[in-house]
């Protein structure tokens, strides 16, 4: 797998509202990864990459095959929060993401996600299209 150096890493804005928030009036546990979500597909955008298009083109989409949380701060009602996402490794079907959640300069959750890129009807893994692998350049072997 190839370990991805000098990668920017990509911000998405959230705000937090009233529905993100449980009887505590602080943001659900499970919706920090809905918003990790957002940040990763939004970062596919970003490159120009449309996943609609993937699918019907190339016949793959990504699905999540690992993920590992660690919260550290709550999050509340009205707050803009930044999702931040950083491509870690890259290999031939699969993506390992660094993400966090922050504040400000305040680190609320962080995570590692598996990515793997998978043969839209038979669910089998396919190797990452031609497009995303140029727009991602590994400048490292690991």
């Amino acid at each position: 797998m190839a370990a991805m150096s000098g990668v920017q890493e990509f911000r998405w804005p959230v705000r937090v509202y009233y529905e993100d928030t449980d009887s505590g009036g602080v943001v659900y546990h499970a919706n920090y990864v809905k918003f990790m979500e957002r940040g990763r597909t939004e970062w596919v955008r970003s490159l120009g990459i449309d996943q609609s298009e993937l699918r019907r083109d190339l016949g793959v989409l990504f699905v999540v095959r690992a993920l590992a949380l660690q919260y550290r701060r709550p999050a509340s009602i009205d707050d803009a929060l930044e999702v931040v996402t950083e491509v870690e490794k890259m290999g031939h079907s699969l993506i390992k993401f660094k993400q966090k959640i922050v504040r400000g300069d305040e680190l609320l959750v962080q995570a590692t996600v598996e990515v793997v890129c998978v043969e839209a009807e038979k669910f089998r893994p396919a190797q990452l299209p031609a497009v995303l692998r140029n727009l991602i350049k590994p400048t490292e072997l690991e």
